[in-house]
């Protein structure tokens, strides 16, 4: 039988975002998280490099606005450039209240300021850290005051299904009512009803072979958002991390940008350089070049890898600087400090998402999104390196305000229906799953990878179409398990990705077509995607 919970606010998504968002809500409201795994599970606990802040006079806001705009490849929106480039000290300085413990310089009486270390893409030293694991550090950080808090009630092994609409439920508008979510260690669906959902469940990245993210990015909330009737953009901007530790057992194990901003060089096997045939930044271009460049050099000299290699550095500033990273790296059998360590680029980050305003505001009324799952107009075709953590960090503080405006004029005086299995059945093949999450990622990563093509975006149209119908077809007559749901999300999400990437005719920022190798001089706006059922709405106003 399905249970029913009440909150004021729904947080859908235990990562930064989520966290954030419910910290500076629940003096308020009442706020419920839905975490897919526990909060040691999301992509944020992942994050290395750090957050991009103006923090140092020798910085600007305008130096780091211009820096996110030229990565973006003119398709940013710089009015949300500069929001989030402006509230960047202020929430700096919220996580520095919370607790979060970031690197210092060194100094013997201790009093020593932040260390800032440079990315690609950045013209100044601006990225404050925590050592080599900045998002372990905020995550641990937010999720000890979140299960400490007497208002926010903590979902952990608990997935969404679907969004609850009014406009679902055959009810006048379109407003956002609540959510289906599997308890997975029950197996059963439970509704939650709530005043406001928020949508913080991080990006798609799983949808690919290789990925350096957990295996919780698997596009849910890009998914439910639009299923729900919210329109959604920018999906052919898929980011590729250019360095992820390229052996068989490795599979997430990210190397940071900040090793290259550090002076580490990429070298092919025979130790020779090859970053500055392709642009004069060299190491420190955006990650787009970058990655482009080693796929390259990989498919022309048909080797499986190229190296990091920071040796050069002394012993002492590399276990300093990257401990953790060194110790992962030490465990796969390679030592930093003594030779190259070989790496190949992997999908890190969904630069598209569900459409938002600057308040994080989503189509549907009382709907919110945020994060890596949102596209505000921040990233535009390339995300600048450790942008995301401030995205996450200013939009929560934006929608919060928003929200704690919005929440007294609205009830929960609908009953939502529970959950209907009077038609399903469990399922005796679930190994079609799995067979179709296999052939899923494979052909993505073949066809819809760092580089493009007509005919290679049109063969996967075609296997994702098929795919779509399958899933469809087993979720309508069988009973839902994680497996299932995260990959009919996933197909659904990759199909965007390539309507999205058909739908671009240049090239430009991280999607790369022989088709069309130039960019447009035009900066052409973002590829929009309407859902069938989409219908505008009128936002709330606060």
């Amino acid at each position: 039988m399905s249970t029913q919970y009440t909150h004021d606010v729904l947080v859908i998504g235990g990562g930064i975002a989520g966290l954030t968002l419910a910290l500076r809500l629940a003096e308020d409201v009442k706020v419920a998280i839905i975490a897919k795994g526990s909060l040691t599970e999301s992509s944020s606990l992942y994050a290395q490099g750090g957050i991009a802040a103006v923090l140092e006079q020798d910085d600007s806001i305008e130096a780091h606005i211009e820096d996110t705009l030229n990565a973006g490849g003119q398709l940013c929106d710089p009015a949300v450039v500069r929001q989030v480039v402006e509230r960047s000290a202020a929430n700096i300085q919220w996580l520095i209240d919370q607790g979060v413990l970031f690197t210092r310089e060194p100094s013997e009486d201790g009093s020593g300021g932040y260390h800032l270390t440079r990315e690609g893409g950045h013209s100044r030293r601006r990225i404050i850290h925590a050592a080599d694991a900045t998002g372990r550090a905020v995550e641990t950080t937010l999720g000890e005051r979140v299960h400490a808090h007497r208002n926010i009630t903590l979902y952990e092994q608990h997935i969404a299904v679907d969004i609850i609409t009014s406009a679902k439920l055959g009810l006048p508008g379109n407003r956002a009512l609540g959510a289906y979510v599997l308890d997975r260690d029950s197996g059963h669906v439970e509704t939650f009803s709530a005043r406001t959902v928020v949508l913080a469940t991080g990006g798609a990245n799983k949808v690919y072979l290789y990925t350096t993210n957990p295996d919780v990015s698997t596009g849910d909330g890009i998914a439910m958002g639009w299923r729900a009737g919210c329109r959604v953009a920018n999906m052919e901007f898929i980011q590729f991390h250019p360095t992820c530790l390229y052996h068989p057992k490795a599979k997430t194990l990210l190397l940071t940008e900040a090793i290259r901003g550090e002076g580490g060089k990429l070298r092919l096997p025979d130790g020779s350089t090859f970053m500055e045939q392709f642009d004069p930044r060299a190491e420190l271009a955006p990650r787009d070049i970058v990655a482009r460049a080693i796929d390259h050099e990989m498919k022309c000299l048909g080797i499986d890898h190229v190296c990091l290699d920071i040796s050069h550095k002394p012993a002492e500033f590399i276990r300093g600087h990257f401990p953790n990273i060194y110790a992962s790296c030490l465990e796969y059998g390679y030592d930093m400090t003594l030779e190259p360590v070989p790496v190949v680029p992997a999908a890190h980050y969904t630069c598209g998402g569900i459409m938002t305003d600057n308040h994080g505001r989503t189509d549907i009324n009382g709907l919110y999104a945020i994060g890596e799952t949102a596209y505000t107009g921040l990233h535009g075709a390339n995300r600048l390196a450790s942008n995301s953590l401030l995205e996450c960090l200013v939009f929560a503080e934006a929608a919060s305000k928003n929200i704690e405006q919005a929440l007294p004029r609205w009830s929960l005086s609908t009953q939502l229906p529970p959950w209907d299995e009077s038609r399903v059945t469990d399922s005796d093949e679930e190994v079609v799953v799995s067979h179709n999450w296999d052939e899923l990622r494979r052909f993505m990563w073949d066809y819809v990878g760092i580089v493009r093509t007509n005919k290679r975006l049109q063969r996967a149209k075609r296997r994702v179409d098929l795919l779509n119908s399958e899933i469809e077809d087993y979720y309508g007559n069988f009973r839902v398990t994680n497996d299932l749901l995260e990959l009919r999300n996933l197909t659904q999400v990759a199909d965007m990705i390539i309507q999205s990437a058909m739908l671009r005719k240049e090239s430009r920022g991280l999607h790369y077509t022989l088709d069309y190798p130039q960019t447009d001089s035009r900066a052409a706006h973002s590829t929009i995607l309407v859902p069938e059922n989409y219908q505008r709405t009128t936002r709330q106003t606060a």
